[in-house]
């Protein structure tokens, strides 16, 4: 599992840089029954396109990189 969470924090961290940019960022909060929580701040803790940004970006990213990943859930 502690693997697991390496490979979900080196993708996150790929992705930081794309989210501050925004004026956002993102943090991991813990993985779960193959689930990853996250934390979105800043811009991206309120922004319209969140749910597109969370499913489509993020939750993409992670599950191509870790395939035993099935979803992603934002904590705000």
């Amino acid at each position: 599992m502690d693997d697991t969470i390496k490979k979900i924090n080196e993708v996150i961290d790929k992705l930081r840089p794309f989210l501050i940019n925004d004026g956002g960022n993102i943090e991991f909060v813990k993985y779960e029954d193959n689930i990853v929580y996250i934390k979105m701040m800043g811009a991206c803790s309120n922004c319209y396109m969140l749910d597109v940004t969370l499913k489509d970006g993020i939750e993409e990213a992670i599950k191509e990189e870790v395939p035993e990943v099935i979803g992603v859930i934002n904590m705000n």
